[in-house]
């Protein structure tokens, strides 16, 4: 049997301030994480404005595809540069930005997805910890290094006829999955290094918001990010920002509110997770100077990874979120989660942090060598919120254990945090 080892101990902590910049490992956190300078589109070389070539303005109804990705494709064959949507609403299937180019959204521009899946090309992709043949990203780059998208417009992804979907599929089939409700995602990046998306708004995505799969070097500054969380219909997983596969990651001054995580954590899943190559861990993550309305967590292990080190959320304010940091524990994978700190975070959430098992959709196989899953090396520190419900919850499992736990200057509910409060 598997026990639980939980060592919580309430004394100092790595620092991740200026005074001591390190990961939680003790490895140095180097100058790229310090530089939050936006994207400058006049030093991306020159901008090619849609309505320039052949893009129609003024008419919001009209599917516009085609000719937008011939703008893409004539700045990749003249060396690229910055695709520019200008003030005005352009409607828009699956786009497929080339090496050299960027996307700009100007004030007041408007990139809209079409409501209509058939808009949007069935090609390969990663999808919940697999590749697969699925639809495609409104906005899609593959192997396009130094790759932007800037505002401070907005991509909208037009999703309400997607989620209405989705839920009247749950209404009939209870079990429906994410993937048999047929809609595409708002950005989906891959295969690409030192990719920047600033101060754009990304809003009403069909499916998940951004995902990342194998990037290095990403930043996410000053984003608005935002899917419904009331009324009818909400905006089914929605996540914010999906990592999959990706190192160096900083997240920075970003506003989320989305109806599923706002950074998770992904990279593969299944009971021999470590022997698909198409697997893989992230390292080196940090969210920081944000703000998460509602969702689910400001950082999600999720129930699609497996391999997550040096994870670092800081400085972060919360207004009704449901988990600060949400450790998804799922038994037919083995997870490592090790190196983990939350360093300041005001404001109100249901609980702080939580880790528990996640049973949806899983399908355990039989291993003898099965590793045991750890959580392991978790700082959480300088925290002052209000918490409707626990602020540490850790569920007894024998399919995980978790050790070397340290909680400090921790006030919840006007009260300093102590293991037997009850939240």
């Amino acid at each position: 049997m598997r026990k639980i080892f939980a060592a919580l101990l309430f004394t100092a902590a790595t620092s991740v301030t200026a005074a001591n910049p390190t990961f939680p490992d003790g490895t140095p956190i180097s100058d790229w994480f310090n530089d939050t300078t936006p994207v400058n589109v006049d030093k991306l070389g020159k901008k090619y404005i849609i309505t320039d070539h052949g893009v129609t303005a003024g008419d919001s109804t009209k599917i516009q595809t085609e000719a937008i990705q011939k703008v893409i494709d004539l700045a990749a064959s003249e060396g690229g540069g910055v695709i520019v949507v200008p003030e005005g609403t352009f409607l828009s299937g699956s786009l497929f930005f080339k090496p050299g180019t960027h996307l700009n959204i100007a004030e007041g521009g408007r990139l809209k997805g079409s409501d209509a899946i058939t808009h949007y090309k069935i090609i390969k992709t990663r999808l919940e910890g697999q590749s697969i043949n699925y639809f495609a990203a409104l906005v899609n780059a593959e192997g396009v290094d130094g790759f932007t998208i800037s505002g401070p417009g907005t991509i909208d992804g037009n999703g309400f006829r997607f989620w209405d979907e989705f839920w009247l599929r749950r209404k009939v089939n209870p079990k429906c999955t994410n993937l048999e409700a047929l809609r595409p995602r708002l950005v989906y990046i891959c295969n690409s290094n030192d990719v920047t998306v600033s101060n754009v708004r990304l809003v009403n995505s069909g499916f998940w918001t951004n995902h990342l799969y194998r990037c290095n070097r990403v930043k996410y500054l000053g984003c608005y990010i935002y899917a419904s969380t009331d009324g009818y219909p909400k905006g089914p997983s929605t996540d914010a920002i999906d990592l999959d596969v990706c190192n160096d990651v900083l997240v920075n001054g970003c506003y989320v509110n989305v109806n599923d995580d706002a950074v998770c954590l992904k990279g593969g899943k299944g009971t021999w997770v470590e022997k698909n190559p198409d697997n893989g861990s992230n390292s080196r993550v940090i969210v920081q100077n944000c703000s998460f309305g509602k969702c689910n967590s400001g950082v999600t292990f999720g129930s699609e990874a497996w391999d997550c080190n040096n994870v670092i959320l800081r400085n972060c304010k919360f207004k009704d979120t449901y988990h600060i940091v949400l450790f998804k524990m799922r038994p037919d994978t083995p997870q490592l989660y090790r190196n983990v700190m939350i360093d300041g975070a005001e404001g109100r959430v249901r609980n702080g942090v939580e880790i528990s098992a996640w049973r949806q959709f899983h399908n355990p196989q039989d291993r003898p060598d099965m590793p045991v899953s750890r959580v392991e090396n978790l700082t959480v520190r300088n925290v002052n919120v209000e918490c409707t419900g626990q602020f540490y919850k850790n569920t007894p499992s024998n399919d995980y254990t978790t050790s070397n736990f340290v909680f400090e200057n921790i006030t919840v509910n006007g009260r300093p945090f102590t293991l037997d409060a009850k939240k």
